[in-house]
């Protein structure tokens, strides 16, 4: 049990990036557009997420919505720029791997401190968790990394004119959702750290399967 300090911490900093990353993944704050025109878009912000762009509008430009108004991606959308659709993939892949690796951190954390002492069994586990936390890390790590780049490069995405939305932002700001990546990223990678430096003690009585 005693060898396990790290792997408890590694659980505790797992399950927190992967609710983060769960959180950026669903929250529209991704890209923050200025713009000037504020005819239609009142407060002259729109949000750009990874599912859909929203903006408060006290119009009514579409059925049942006066103050906020979203307007969902599709699938069959050409216009959404390529890291939108990586990053819907990649962190659905993220937070199935991430729950992979709680799910094999607690089985292996469940044997450690009920004193079930199989060797192999622990520590492959334990290596399941952490390679799960790092890939979980890096499919979380790569969308967020190219859509900063692409608020920092002021890029424009070609709306058509059901979205209400202009093509190109006076300018752009990284909304909420970058910073909340950037730290379930740190964390998952710690994670990974943690659980793949685990050693089962030697000069315990084991029964090796």
């Amino acid at each position: 049990v005693s060898t396990s300090h790290l792997q408890l911490a590694a659980f505790a900093l797992g399950t927190v990036g992967w609710i983060l990353c769960t959180v950026s993944m669903g929250i529209v704050e991704w890209r923050v557009w200025h713009v000037d025109n504020t005819t239609i878009i009142s407060s002259g912000i729109a949000w750009v997420g990874i599912w859909k762009v929203c903006f408060i509008s006290y119009l009514h430009i579409s059925s049942g919505y006066k103050e906020q108004f979203c307007h969902k991606f599709s699938s069959y959308d050409s216009f959404v720029p390529h890291e939108i659709y990586v990053a819907q993939g990649l962190l659905l892949i993220a937070m199935f791997v991430g729950l992979v690796g709680l799910i094999a951190t607690v089985f292996a954390l469940r044997n450690v401190y009920m004193g079930i002492a199989h060797k192999n069994l622990i520590t492959r586990f334990f290596l399941l968790g952490g390679l799960c936390y790092i890939f979980a890390g890096l499919c979380v790590l790569i969308p967020i990394s190219w859509n900063f780049y692409s608020v920092a490069q002021n890029q424009s995405i070609s709306f058509p004119p059901s979205y209400y939305m202009p093509s190109s932002p006076a300018a752009q700001d990284a909304g909420a959702a970058i910073p909340i990546g950037i730290v379930a990223v740190i964390l998952l990678l710690l994670s990974g750290t943690f659980s793949l430096s685990y050693r089962f003690p030697v000069a315990a009585n084991t029964t090796v399967n």
